[in-house]
């Protein structure tokens, strides 16, 4: 039995769909982004790519855990 994401990941197979770009590639866009703060990030998301907020959110916050666990 296939266990169920959760949590921000399980908004990634909507958001490759919706924006067409793999989630790797948004994750690098974010790590080289001249910002740092989560809010800044999901607003620079919404603003400069067009990422809606949820999605900005979920983004943002699954690569910052991610580079927390580093």
């Amino acid at each position: 039995m296939a266990t169920q994401v959760k949590g921000p990941a399980s908004y990634f197979p909507s958001i490759e769909k919706k924006y067409g770009r793999p989630i790797a590639e948004w994750k690098e866009l974010i790590r080289a982004a001249p910002l740092s703060k989560h809010m800044e990030l999901v607003n620079w998301l919404k603003s400069e790519h067009g990422v809606g907020h949820g999605h900005a959110n979920a983004l943002v916050a699954h690569t910052i855990a991610e580079d927390v666990g580093k």
